[in-house]
C-alpha cells in the first residue's frame, strides 16, 4: 500500500510538472521586451550605461522571481578583447538528492550593437527580436520554473552580454563553469523568438538539429511537432554563431539555439527598425506555454535522455 501510495504521488507530481502552470502572458513578455528595447538604454551595446541598465533590469527580475544568485551576486564579470562585461546568472536548485547535481543551463544575451545606420532620424538599434525578445523569453521561463518548484535537476538562468562582440559574456562563463567540474546535461539558448514562420510546417527551429535528439524529444516531451529544421540556418551554420557554442566547445554537451527567425522573416537584422512594433507576442506567449513543459520532462526525467548524435 505505502509503495502504491508513493507511485501515485510521483505520477501526481510529474503530471504536475508538464501539464498545469499559470501560462505565461503575451503582456507579460511585452513588458519585458518594451524595457529592453526603449530608446533609454540606446541599443544596449557593451560597456555601456545602457547596458548597465539592462543588467539591473534583469536582476530585479530575478529577484522577483525568486531566483537565487548563483555566484555570490547575481553579477559574474569578464574581461575579454578589451570589453569589460557582465554576465547575469542565476539559480534554480533541483529538489531531487542526486539529479540537483546535474544543470540545465537557460541563456540569452542581452547585449545588442547600439547605434545603427540612421533611418528618418533614428540611430538607435533597439534590437527588440535580437535579443530582447530571447532575453524576456528566458525570464518569463525562469520565472514559471521558480514558481513551480519542482524541478528534480538544477537550473542556471544565464543573460549574456558581449554576445555581438564575439559570443564574449558566453565564453567567459562556459570555461569558469567547465573549471568548476559541473555537470552539465543540456543548455537551451534563446534567440531571435519574437517573428512567426509563414508557411513551415513547425514553429520554432534549433540550430545544430541534426546532432542531437534534442529536437526529437522537444518534440515529444511536448506532444507536438513544433520543433524543426531550419535549411537556412544549416546552410549558415548558425549553431555556430550564438552563445549555445560556447558551451558545446567546452562541454560537448548538446547546446543549441531556439529560435523562430532565420532572417528569411525578418528584415531587420542590426536595423534601427528592430523595434517592439514589429513582435507577435501572442505568438511568443503561445510558443513558450508550449516548450515550458518540453523544458520541465528536460529537468525531471530519471536518466540523462538528451544525447549527442555527432560532434561538430
Amino acid at each position: 500500500m505505502k509503495f502504491k501510495i508513493l507511485l501515485l504521488a510521483s505520477l501526481f507530481i510529474q503530471t504536475a510538472c508538464t501539464q498545469y502552470f499559470e501560462k505565461v502572458q503575451p503582456q507579460d513578455i511585452r513588458s519585458s521586451v518594451d524595457f529592453l528595447s526603449s530608446d533609454i538604454l540606446k541599443g544596449r551595446e557593451t560597456t555601456t550605461e545602457g547596458e548597465l541598465v539592462a543588467s539591473q533590469f534583469i536582476k530585479s527580475k530575478f529577484i522577483k522571481a525568486g531566483i537565487q544568485p548563483y555566484f555570490e551576486t547575481y553579477f559574474d564579470s569578464f574581461e575579454s578583447k578589451g570589453f569589460k562585461g557582465v554576465n547575469v546568472v542565476g539559480f534554480i536548485e533541483g529538489i531531487d538528492p542526486e539529479l540537483k547535481n546535474e544543470v540545465v543551463l537557460l541563456g540569452a544575451h542581452y547585449d545588442h550593437i547600439g547605434m545603427g545606420d540612421k533611418v528618418q532620424n533614428d540611430s538607435i538599434a533597439n534590437g527588440a527580436n535580437d535579443n530582447a525578445s530571447g532575453t524576456a523569453s528566458v525570464l518569463a521561463i525562469a520565472e514559471c520554473l521558480a514558481r513551480l518548484g519542482t524541478n528534480k535537476r538544477s537550473i542556471v538562468v544565464a543573460l549574456f552580454s558581449g554576445e555581438e562582440k564575439g559570443l564574449l559574456g558566453s565564453k567567459a562563463l562556459s570555461k569558469k563553469l567547465k573549471s568548476q567540474n559541473i555537470d552539465l546535461y543540456t543548455m537551451l539558448n534563446f534567440e531571435m523568438i519574437g517573428v512567426p514562420f509563414t508557411n513551415r510546417d513547425y514553429e520554432i527551429f534549433i540550430t545544430g538539429y541534426e546532432l542531437s535528439n534534442l529536437g526529437d524529444k522537444l518534440n515529444s516531451y511536448t506532444n507536438s511537432s513544433m520543433v524543426g529544421i531550419s535549411d537556412v540556418a544549416k546552410k549558415y551554420n548558425l549553431f555556430k554563431r550564438s552563445d549555445n557554442y560556447s558551451f558545446y566547445k567546452e562541454f560537448k554537451v548538446p547546446s543549441h539555439t531556439i529560435s523562430s527567425c532565420d532572417l528569411t522573416n525578418f528584415d531587420f537584422y542590426h536595423h534601427v527598425d528592430d523595434e517592439i512594433d514589429q513582435l507577435d507576442f501572442v505568438f511568443m506567449a503561445t510558443t513558450i506555454n508550449k516548450l515550458i513543459p518540453g523544458i520541465m520532462q528536460i529537468c525531471n526525467t530519471d536518466s540523462k535522455e538528451i544525447q549527442m548524435y555527432a560532434t561538430n
